[in-house]
């Protein structure tokens, strides 16, 4: 059975779309409302951004540039208006009279870091995200459209929620309570075989576009982490990703797509997709067509060397597994050129450091400071936010992480920031 054909649902805020957004809503209003203030009392250029951004000097620590590798002692950055007005040695910078200061001696200056993979559902996981060190982030899906209210708060009330890339919801054949997340999707219930043709594809896509999203999340394999699955079993063919990728395309968007199998990964890149999630099991064809098409790998180490500590016995033996072929496949793609991003799938309420995913990256053979730009300028890239995110220079976003220690000589002092600034607001 088909869609019937019909255009697709407006942009336009309807009453249909508060309400069917009330669920998203509800756990940021009041956060939102508790804001209003001093959003309001913002600067007027802050304000014209559509940003609540802050004035901050960070002075003393030093200064890592993760473009450059540049390291910079007793450095200091302006923050005004949210935005880096400048950052480098001392007595370079114009720093402005009766501004807040951030004592930053003894400590090490980095950029936020940007999570290229997480799932974002409440507004407590974005507060605990932005204060773990993931000030940029990239929706991984959610269930009921949470992720667009958690953008909308992240700009209103900064330190509440990291810089979000939206995704709606996950392009799956079987869409379960999901189905209720907007009333466009609820024909689709009467398809015998889920979303899979290529007018339902496009229908799931075409409403995460009216909701706004700024990327779409499919899949090619089953789940990983649920022991009743086989991760390696292909749900969607080339095709059925193509049409997925193309109705994405027309709205100007990109694709990221869930993945582990060689011939699932393989499949995905031929249509066309953004970045790679997961993938286990890429091959060294797959990995070439990657470098040549730009397409991103996000390999969410984090989420693979989770299952190896489940109490599940089937989970536990897939982790143990899979992450010791996957941390070969990242070192193959970053010796082969194929851009990496960092990524934690993080979900389920609780969240790991971003942080953590460097670290994982640099096990996996990466210098540190090639394992730290996955999390800086690498993800900002793919995010579309490379003039934003993952640099502390001038223009650049006022998102600034301090650690307790040197990161290119022990990267794990980035899952425990010692402060957070997000957009010029001291954590």
């Amino acid at each position: 059975m088909c869609v019937e054909s019909i255009p697709p649902p407006s942009s336009r805020l309807t009453r249909r779309g508060v309400l069917a957004g009330a669920a998203a809503l509800a756990g940021t209003t009041a956060v939102l409302t508790a804001a209003a203030p001093q959003a309001d009392a913002a600067p007027r250029e802050g304000r014209a951004r559509g940003q609540a951004g802050g004035d901050l000097v960070i002075e003393g620590g030093t200064l890592l540039d993760p473009a450059t590798g540049e390291v910079t002692e007793d450095a200091v950055v302006v923050i005004v208006d949210g935005v880096v007005r400048s950052a480098g040695r001392r007595g370079r910078a114009d720093v402005p009279e009766g501004a807040e200061v951030l004592d930053a001696r003894g400590h090490w200056i980095l950029p936020g870091l940007v999570e290229a993979h997480i799932h974002l559902n409440t507004a407590a996981e974005a507060r605990d995200a932005v204060r773990l060190g993931a000030t940029s982030a990239r929706s991984g899906s959610t269930n009921f459209y949470q992720d667009i209210a958690v953008r909308q708060l992240a700009r209103e009330a900064p330190k509440q929620a990291p810089r979000l890339r939206a995704a709606g919801i996950f392009v799956t054949p079987d869409l379960g309570d999901t189905i209720l997340a907007d009333p466009e999707l609820t024909p689709l219930a009467r398809l015998r075989d889920g979303v899979r043709s290529p007018e339902a594809l496009r229908r799931v896509v075409e409403v995460n576009l009216a909701r706004g999203a700024d990327v779409i999340k499919t899949r090619v394999n089953e789940r990983a982490g649920l022991p009743e699955q086989d991760p390696l079993a292909q749900v969607y063919d080339r095709e059925q990703l193509s049409a997925v990728v193309a109705a994405a395309r027309r709205g100007g968007k990109g694709v990221l797509c869930h993945s582990y199998s060689e011939k699932g990964c393989h499949d995905a890149v031929m249509a066309g997709i953004r970045s790679l999630e997961h993938g286990a099991f890429v091959g060294e064809r797959t990995l070439h067509e990657m470098r040549r098409r730009g397409t991103y790998f996000t390999p969410t180490l984090t989420a693979i060397a989770g299952l190896a500590e489940s109490s599940d016995p089937v989970l536990a033996e897939r982790g143990r597994q899979y992450l010791p072929v996957l941390k070969r496949a990242v070192l193959a793609a970053h010796e082969l050129g194929v851009p990496l991003a960092a990524g934690t799938d993080s979900s389920g309420g609780k969240i790991t450091p971003i942080g953590r995913e460097v670290e994982l990256m640099h096990t996996a053979g990466l210098s540190a400071l090639d394992a730290i730009r996955t999390a800086t300028t690498g993800a900002a890239k793919l995010l579309g936010l490379d003039r934003t995110a993952g640099r502390l220079a001038r223009g650049f976003a006022g998102d600034v992480l301090l650690v307790d220690g040197d990161p290119l000589s022990d990267v794990t002092v980035l899952k425990k920031p010692v402060r957070v600034v997000r957009s010029g607001i001291a954590l």
